[in-house]
């Protein structure tokens, strides 16, 4: 698997990232909730480990915007917050499985594992399809009409967004917070991604998925008449 580990205590990490590394999964690791928005975003993950209790932004909130933003992730909260309120709490904004610190490392182990069994059997977590264009979530490629285009980690989370979202119109600042978490640049980077994505799986066809609304974001459309 490959596996985020969002959590900025030091020991904790180091304990979790080696158990796991010498299981043989791919880690990554995140200080803060902002770098953990970012990295999920931008990079497909089996698992994410999610600590509740981070700088800059908390474990809660990032959950709430992996969710907002099209990411199905199963995400697993660490917490040494044991309540029930605390527990139902993770679960509404939208983590898979919570564990209380302190805990045994088998026993997530087991956690992870379990997940990742119910995740996979999911074909619908694998690709996204909206009319003739189809997104493969594990290999970052679209295609469409038989062509077949690779994407980079920008075109590919603007993608899914709103491939997820569709035909819903998903809002700039939820497009910028998928690209970019907390660390937006400046100027209007977002409208070159989003042409630089249309150049590639829009301008060669008819007729354009991606359309614009003016002043609030995007949407993909079947039809003119499917546009809000």
């Amino acid at each position: 698997m490959k596996i985020l580990l969002v959590e900025d205590h030091a020991d904790i990490a180091g304990v979790i990232f080696d158990y796991f590394e010498i299981l043989g999964h791919t880690m990554d690791h995140a200080l803060t909730g902002s770098q953990g928005l970012s990295l999920s975003c931008e990079q497909h993950y089996d698992i994410i480990i999610l600590d509740v209790m981070l700088p800059k932004m908390d474990g809660m909130t990032v959950c709430k915007k992996l969710r907002e933003a099209g990411v199905d992730t199963p995400v697993l909260m660490l917490t040494a917050m044991g309540e029930n309120d605390d527990i139902v709490s993770g679960f509404d904004h939208g983590a898979d499985d919570y564990l209380v610190k302190p805990f045994d490392l088998k026993v997530l182990e087991a956690r992870v594992n379990a997940l990742h069994r119910r995740h996979s059997g999911d074909v619908s977590a694998k690709r996204l399809t909206f009319d003739e264009l189809s997104l493969d979530l594990s290999s970052f490629t679209a295609s469409r009409r038989g062509c077949q285009f690779v994407l980079n980690p920008s075109m590919f989370t603007l993608l899914r967004l709103l491939m997820s979202r569709a035909p819903k119109v998903v809002t700039k600042e939820e497009l910028n917070t998928a690209l970019w978490g907390d660390d937006e640049p400046e100027g209007n980077v977002l409208r070159s991604h989003v042409y630089q994505l249309r150049n590639l799986i829009d301008k060669p066809f008819e007729f354009g998925y991606i359309r614009t609304v003016p002043k609030v974001g995007y949407q993909m459309v079947k039809s003119e008449g499917d546009a809000a």
